[in-house]
């Protein structure tokens, strides 16, 4: 690993044109590996946010090199993903290149966000009659069109006459000496390839992801568009080696710091803080933990030092520490200031451990503990608790790497619990984890019952447990849980909590038993009051990793022209999950929340389809104000796992020697259908995915799934795109635009110049559905061989004009076969050359008619032709 990182940081530098390398590098060693004297403790490091993964693949196979990236062009990737067997094995250098290269490959999808020049899906394009090309950057790269046999040689690829492409099977092998330089996100596996793909060289006409999600822009013009390349320059002498730290995660070590300031006795938050804490005490934290406890409000104070989590009579022992009053003025860096004593009484330095801070009151004092936790190596998570907490306390959270959450006071939340059930090790040890299936809460009045379902699947069911709150109360509600095989649990199988903290749970023993476990509680007080369902777990086996969530937003603070992107990840080990149902629920800290569906279907947000990542816009913003976020997923029948199609390095099939010889590698290796469709079943998750603050409005969602066809039989184009909304995701435009060019450079950089297609008729549909539009393209020299580009953008009400769409082509009048009867066009020209054929060939036979008569009546005359010339002067 330290290798790859030396050799690529050596290859950056000259590949960006003296610009950037890697002068730090830190590796964290699993907690499960013997301790050396050289590991240092990790800081803020975490696996959960670490930008290179080295990790066993979820299937046999695959040990493929890849990017997982959520957002479009130029935006960041999540994480690089390295197999330790690719590390390793020498196999993976002959169909990869230099680790080193394949290192910077990734680093360019991760940092800069450009993707791929090569596309698996269409390896070729047309690029004439009977011609075509494959999928590259540059087109300089040279090499022979493969296709190989059952017997194991290999032969010329043939043109499939109905496609105009290469035949199925058919693949690209490069000389193994080239003279291209670029590029480095199509085959860094060459020598020659030294270089990004850049204005010069790139090209437009390929059938990649780069093309389509980047507007045919180079992958270097991308780089030179982000906030790295604004704030570098070149760097004339060679850099040094990069610096590696070797470090090492140890036992979690909490120090919960609990505002109870006078805000705190408001809409029952001293109850909620400590039902909310107590289940975090009981069911999240792991084993092993470390865990003190602070109050604050004009002052601090130590309610306990840190005690090890050895048992569940350690974890009952820390919740009687939890406040039960509030009172008094707020001052957060007391709080933390007595925090980082907790750390002190127990270590030498307050480094690598965290924080949980809630707030509920304003505080103007805030930024004067600013200086001391940028140098105290801790991290801060922090709870925005309604909506006077304190404006600036997410800066704590930012400046130290913690995550952030807001909670509301609204009687329908579970905010407090879900984000105290967020805030999980960042270890990667995914087997010990606790695991969020159901978070649900409801007003529930007399005597009416608050329903749902559970789905255990078979990935997860150990240390299951079902927790009941209410808020009223002194007296349990009535619950009633049933067992997939209908075994009931009554509220006597549940434990009531003895502290009027007015919570009852229920564990169950072993693993819980597979499938939907349906729940009923009734409220039995002579009022309304909320009442509330949480679920945990863990996973099954060790064998076998859970399905898990993990849920992101695409900015912390969000303003205009910036649409906020909802991401959420669903996977079971590195392999994605599809089919699911995922609802994402936005609450502002005062109002009603907002309810949307996140797909992942490749349109909108979405940048490809059946990769796991279910995307959407959200702009439903009511002011200026923190939004939490919540996501649920619910998984039926249907739902599978997949195998995740990324930003990746480039597999090469083989490579034709100097003498002429091709040599191929081994077939790369594919998973069977069983590997990688299988079917879950039901299965439940909720998951946190923290806060945002919101600023202004919204133009019309940009469309990114504009798909140009040509209609057989007839001289027209069909288009077709989902429709985008009035703002992103509600309502729909006003009108489309649409333009299109033989040039996909003018759609891009001068759409409104382009050539408009008529829209007469055609009438905005509403966001999220299928729209099309069918017309004759005028005003447009058409040729065989002719490729037509198209680009569409989205106007709403207010007038505000969308950005333009992805560009799609269309190649028209390839040959007969591929628009099957053709066009009236296309027949008038073939027919054309028809009648000029026939012609010929008829003027043909006649001159030969001609010429045989000649010479045979030349023959009959003179008898041969071989006479000497003093004969042929003869009269």
């Amino acid at each position: 690993m330290q290798d790859m990182i030396k050799e690529a940081s050596i290859f950056l530098f000259k590949a960006t044109q003296n610009r950037f390398y890697f002068k730090t590098a830190k590796v964290v060693i699993p907690l499960t590996w013997t301790s050396k004297p050289e590991y240092k403790r990790t800081a803020t490091e975490s696996y959960e946010k670490a930008d290179v993964i080295v990790a066993d693949p979820s299937l046999k196979y695959g040990d493929e090199p890849y990017t997982l990236q959520y957002g479009g062009c130029g935006e960041k990737g999540r994480y690089i993903h390295f197999t330790p067997n690719f590390l390793t094995s020498d196999i993976s250098v002959d169909v990869y290149g230099p680790r080193g290269k394949v290192f910077v490959h990734e680093w360019a999808h991760l940092r800069w966000g450009v993707f791929d020049e090569y596309n698996y899906d269409a390896p070729f394009y047309v690029t004439g009659p009977n011609k075509a090309e494959a999928t590259r950057c540059s087109a300089e790269v040279i090499g022979k069109y493969v296709f190989k046999t059952s017997t194991g040689k290999t032969r010329t690829c043939r043109i499939d006459r109905q496609t105009g492409l290469y035949e199925a099977g058919c693949q690209f092998v490069p000389e193994k000496i080239q003279s291209a330089p670029a590029s480095i996100m199509y085959m860094q596996s060459l020598h020659s390839v030294t270089q990004f793909c850049n204005q010069s060289d790139h090209n437009i006409q390929a059938t990649n992801m780069q093309n389509k999600l980047c507007n045919y822009r180079s992958t270097w013009e991308v780089i030179m568009d982000s906030a790295d390349f604004a704030s570098s320059s070149p760097i004339p002498a060679p850099p040094p080696a990069p610096t590696i730290s070797l470090l090492q995660a140890q036992d979690r070590v909490v120090c919960l710091v609990l505002d109870v300031s006078g805000s705190m006795g408001l809409y029952d938050r001293i109850n909620r803080l400590r039902q909310a804490v107590e289940l975090f005490l009981l069911q999240i934290i792991e084993t092993g933990s470390w865990v003190g406890i602070v109050t604050y409000s004009d002052s601090a104070e130590i309610k306990t030092p840190l005690q090890q989590i050895v048992s569940d009579s350690a974890r009952i022992s820390l919740t009687t520490f939890l406040p039960t009053t509030a009172s008094g003025g707020t001052s957060i860096c007391s709080g933390v200031h007595a925090g980082f004593k907790v750390f002190l009484e127990k270590f030498n330095n307050t480094e690598g451990y965290e924080m949980v801070l809630l707030n509920a009151g304003e505080d103007s004092s805030i930024g004067s503990c600013f200086t001391e936790v940028e140098k105290s190596g801790s991290k801060i998570h922090t709870i925005a608790l309604g909506p006077s907490a304190a404006r600036e306390l997410e800066t704590l959270a930012d400046m130290t790497g913690g995550l952030k959450f807001a909670a509301t006071d609204s009687l329908d939340s579970n905010g407090l619990i879900d984000a105290f059930s967020g805030i999980s090790s960042e270890s990667g040890t995914i087997f010990h984890q606790t695991i969020q299936l159901e978070s649900k809460s409801l007003s529930i009045g007399p005597s009416q019952w608050l329903d749902g379902i559970v789905s255990i699947d078979r990935t997860v069911g150990n240390h299951t447990a079902f927790v009941a709150t209410w808020s009223v109360s002194t007296i349990p509600p009535n619950i009633i849980l049933t067992d997939p095989r209908g075994k009931r649990y009554s509220p006597k199988a549940f434990e009531i909590d003895n502290t009027d903290v007015r919570m009852a749970q229920l564990k169950i023993n072993g693993t819980a038993e597979t499938g939907d476990w349906a729940y009923s509680i009734q409220n039995t007080h002579s009022t309304a009051q909320v009442i509330s369902m949480t679920v945990t777990t863990r996973a099954a086996s060790l064998s076998e990793p859970p399905v898990t969530v993990k849920t992101y937003m695409s900015r912390d603070t969000i303003n205009y022209p910036n649409p906020m992107v909802i991401y959420a990840e669903i996977s079971q080990g590195f392999l994605p999950v599809i089919g699911a149902n995922v609802i994402a629920t936005l609450e502002p800290e005062s109002g009603t929340a907002a309810k949307i569906t996140l797909l992942d279907d490749g349109s909108g947000a979405d940048i490809l389809k059946h990769d796991g990542i279910y995307t959407s816009y959200f702009t439903s913003f009511k002011g200026n104000r923190r939004y939490n976020l919540k996501v649920c997923v619910q998984g039926k029948e249907k739902a599978v796992r997949r195998v995740r199609r990324q930003s990746q390095a480039l597999y090469v099939p083989g490579y034709i020697e100097e003498d002429g010889e091709i040599h191929m590698n081994p077939p790369r290796p594919e998973a069977s259908d069983d590997e990688f469709q299988e079917n879950l079943g039901n299965f439940s998750r909720t998951a946190s995915g923290g806060s945002f603050v919101m600023t202004n409005v919204f133009q019309p969602c940009t469309i990114t799934d504009l798909d140009a066809v040509l209609i057989d039989g007839a001289d027209e184009l069909l288009l077709s795109w989902t429709a985008p909304a009035h703002d992103c995701y509600v309502g729909k435009a006003l009108m489309h635009e649409i333009k299109m060019s033989g040039n996909p450079l003018e759609l891009r950089d001068y759409f409104h110049n382009a050539i408009s297609v008529h829209t007469s008729g055609l009438t905005p549909a509403v966001a999220g559905t299928k729209q099309s539009h069918r017309f004759k393209p005028e005003n447009f020299t058409k040729e065989n061989g002719t490729t037509i580009y198209f680009a569409i953008r989205a106007i709403n009400g207010s007038i505000n004009i969308g950005e333009s769409s992805n560009i799609a082509s269309v190649v028209l009048f390839i040959s007969p076969l591929l628009t099957s009867a053709g066009t009236t066009e296309s027949k008038v020209v073939i027919n054309v050359i028809l009648i000029t054929t026939i012609a010929l060939c008829i003027l043909g036979v006649i001159i030969c008619v001609i010429i045989a008569i000649i010479y045979f009546a030349w023959r009959r005359k003179y008898g041969s032709f071989r006479l000497a010339a003093s004969e042929l002067q003869k009269p």
